[in-house]
């Protein structure tokens, strides 16, 4: 039975909502109170994800690589909800396994888009908002490759070392508000992601995690869950690891 996060009358916005970590941040969410906008490019499946979870979620379309797409998300919850209170920088790509010297300079870039360029449009669109009101709770879901780097996925690490580095410096551009902004470092997890990588790089990654095993879904949600409800309220700026012992720092 999972405790009981208080989100009563929050309004979230989950990126990538629609499977993998989103879909069960989503859920979490649900289950402790919130409303939830999923913001997706696969708006099938975030239908069939919000109609299996019920409760008050609204889809939306959304590529969060393109700022006139990301500001019409945000319009259409504000007037679906009339607030934003939680954002959760989730949709992201594993991008191609390979050495630097293999990898195109195209995947490079898609890679930092999705990962790194998204999570700061959706930043800058929704966090006027926040100052606004004065509160706010921003969940970046980094990687322990964007703390440790992993071999052949050099974007992918990179990208998300980018989005750590953002989470820090945004956390003190908004510290005189009730705002907080911290990053979730996972291990891998059995998700959709794994597919676009090898499972020998699958194998190489579970051989660093001292648990022996991948974290599941329900286990990022719930950290994601304390780090945007009011008790976060003197937390930001950092990286919560969730690694099953394999960053001990």
């Amino acid at each position: 039975m999972a405790n009981k996060i208080d989100l009563e009358g929050r309004v979230a916005v989950v990126t990538g909502g629609a499977q993998g970590f989103g879909r069960a941040i989503t859920e979490r969410f649900i289950q402790s109170g919130a409303k939830v906008a999923i913001w997706d490019r696969d708006i099938a499946l975030a239908e069939k994800t919000a109609n299996e979870i019920g409760g008050d979620v609204k889809v939306i379309a959304c590529d969060v690589t393109d700022p006139q797409a990301v500001e019409a998300a945000r319009d259409a919850t504000l007037a679906a909800f009339g607030k934003i209170d939680i954002l959760v920088n989730n949709a992201g790509i594993a991008g191609p396994t390979a050495k630097v010297w293999e990898y195109s300079l195209e995947d490079l870039q898609m890679t930092m888009r999705v990962n790194f360029e998204g999570p700061w449009l959706c930043c800058k669109a929704i966090l006027p908002g926040m100052i606004a009101q004065n509160y706010g709770r921003v969940v970046n879901i980094a990687s322990i490759a964007g703390k440790e780097g992993n071999p052949n996925a050099s974007a992918y690490s990179a990208s998300k070392a980018a989005l750590i580095g953002l989470t820090k410096s945004l956390a003190k551009e908004v510290a005189t508000y009730d705002i907080s902004v911290n990053a979730i470092a996972p291990a891998a997890a059995r998700t959709a992601i794994l597919d676009q990588v090898t499972e020998e790089h699958i194998n190489y990654m579970l051989s660093k995690i001292p648990r022996g095993r991948l974290v599941t879904v329900e286990e990022v949600a719930a950290l994601v869950a304390w780090a945007a409800s009011a008790e976060c309220s003197f937390t930001t700026g950092q990286v919560l690891d969730i690694s099953g012992g394999r960053a001990t720092y």
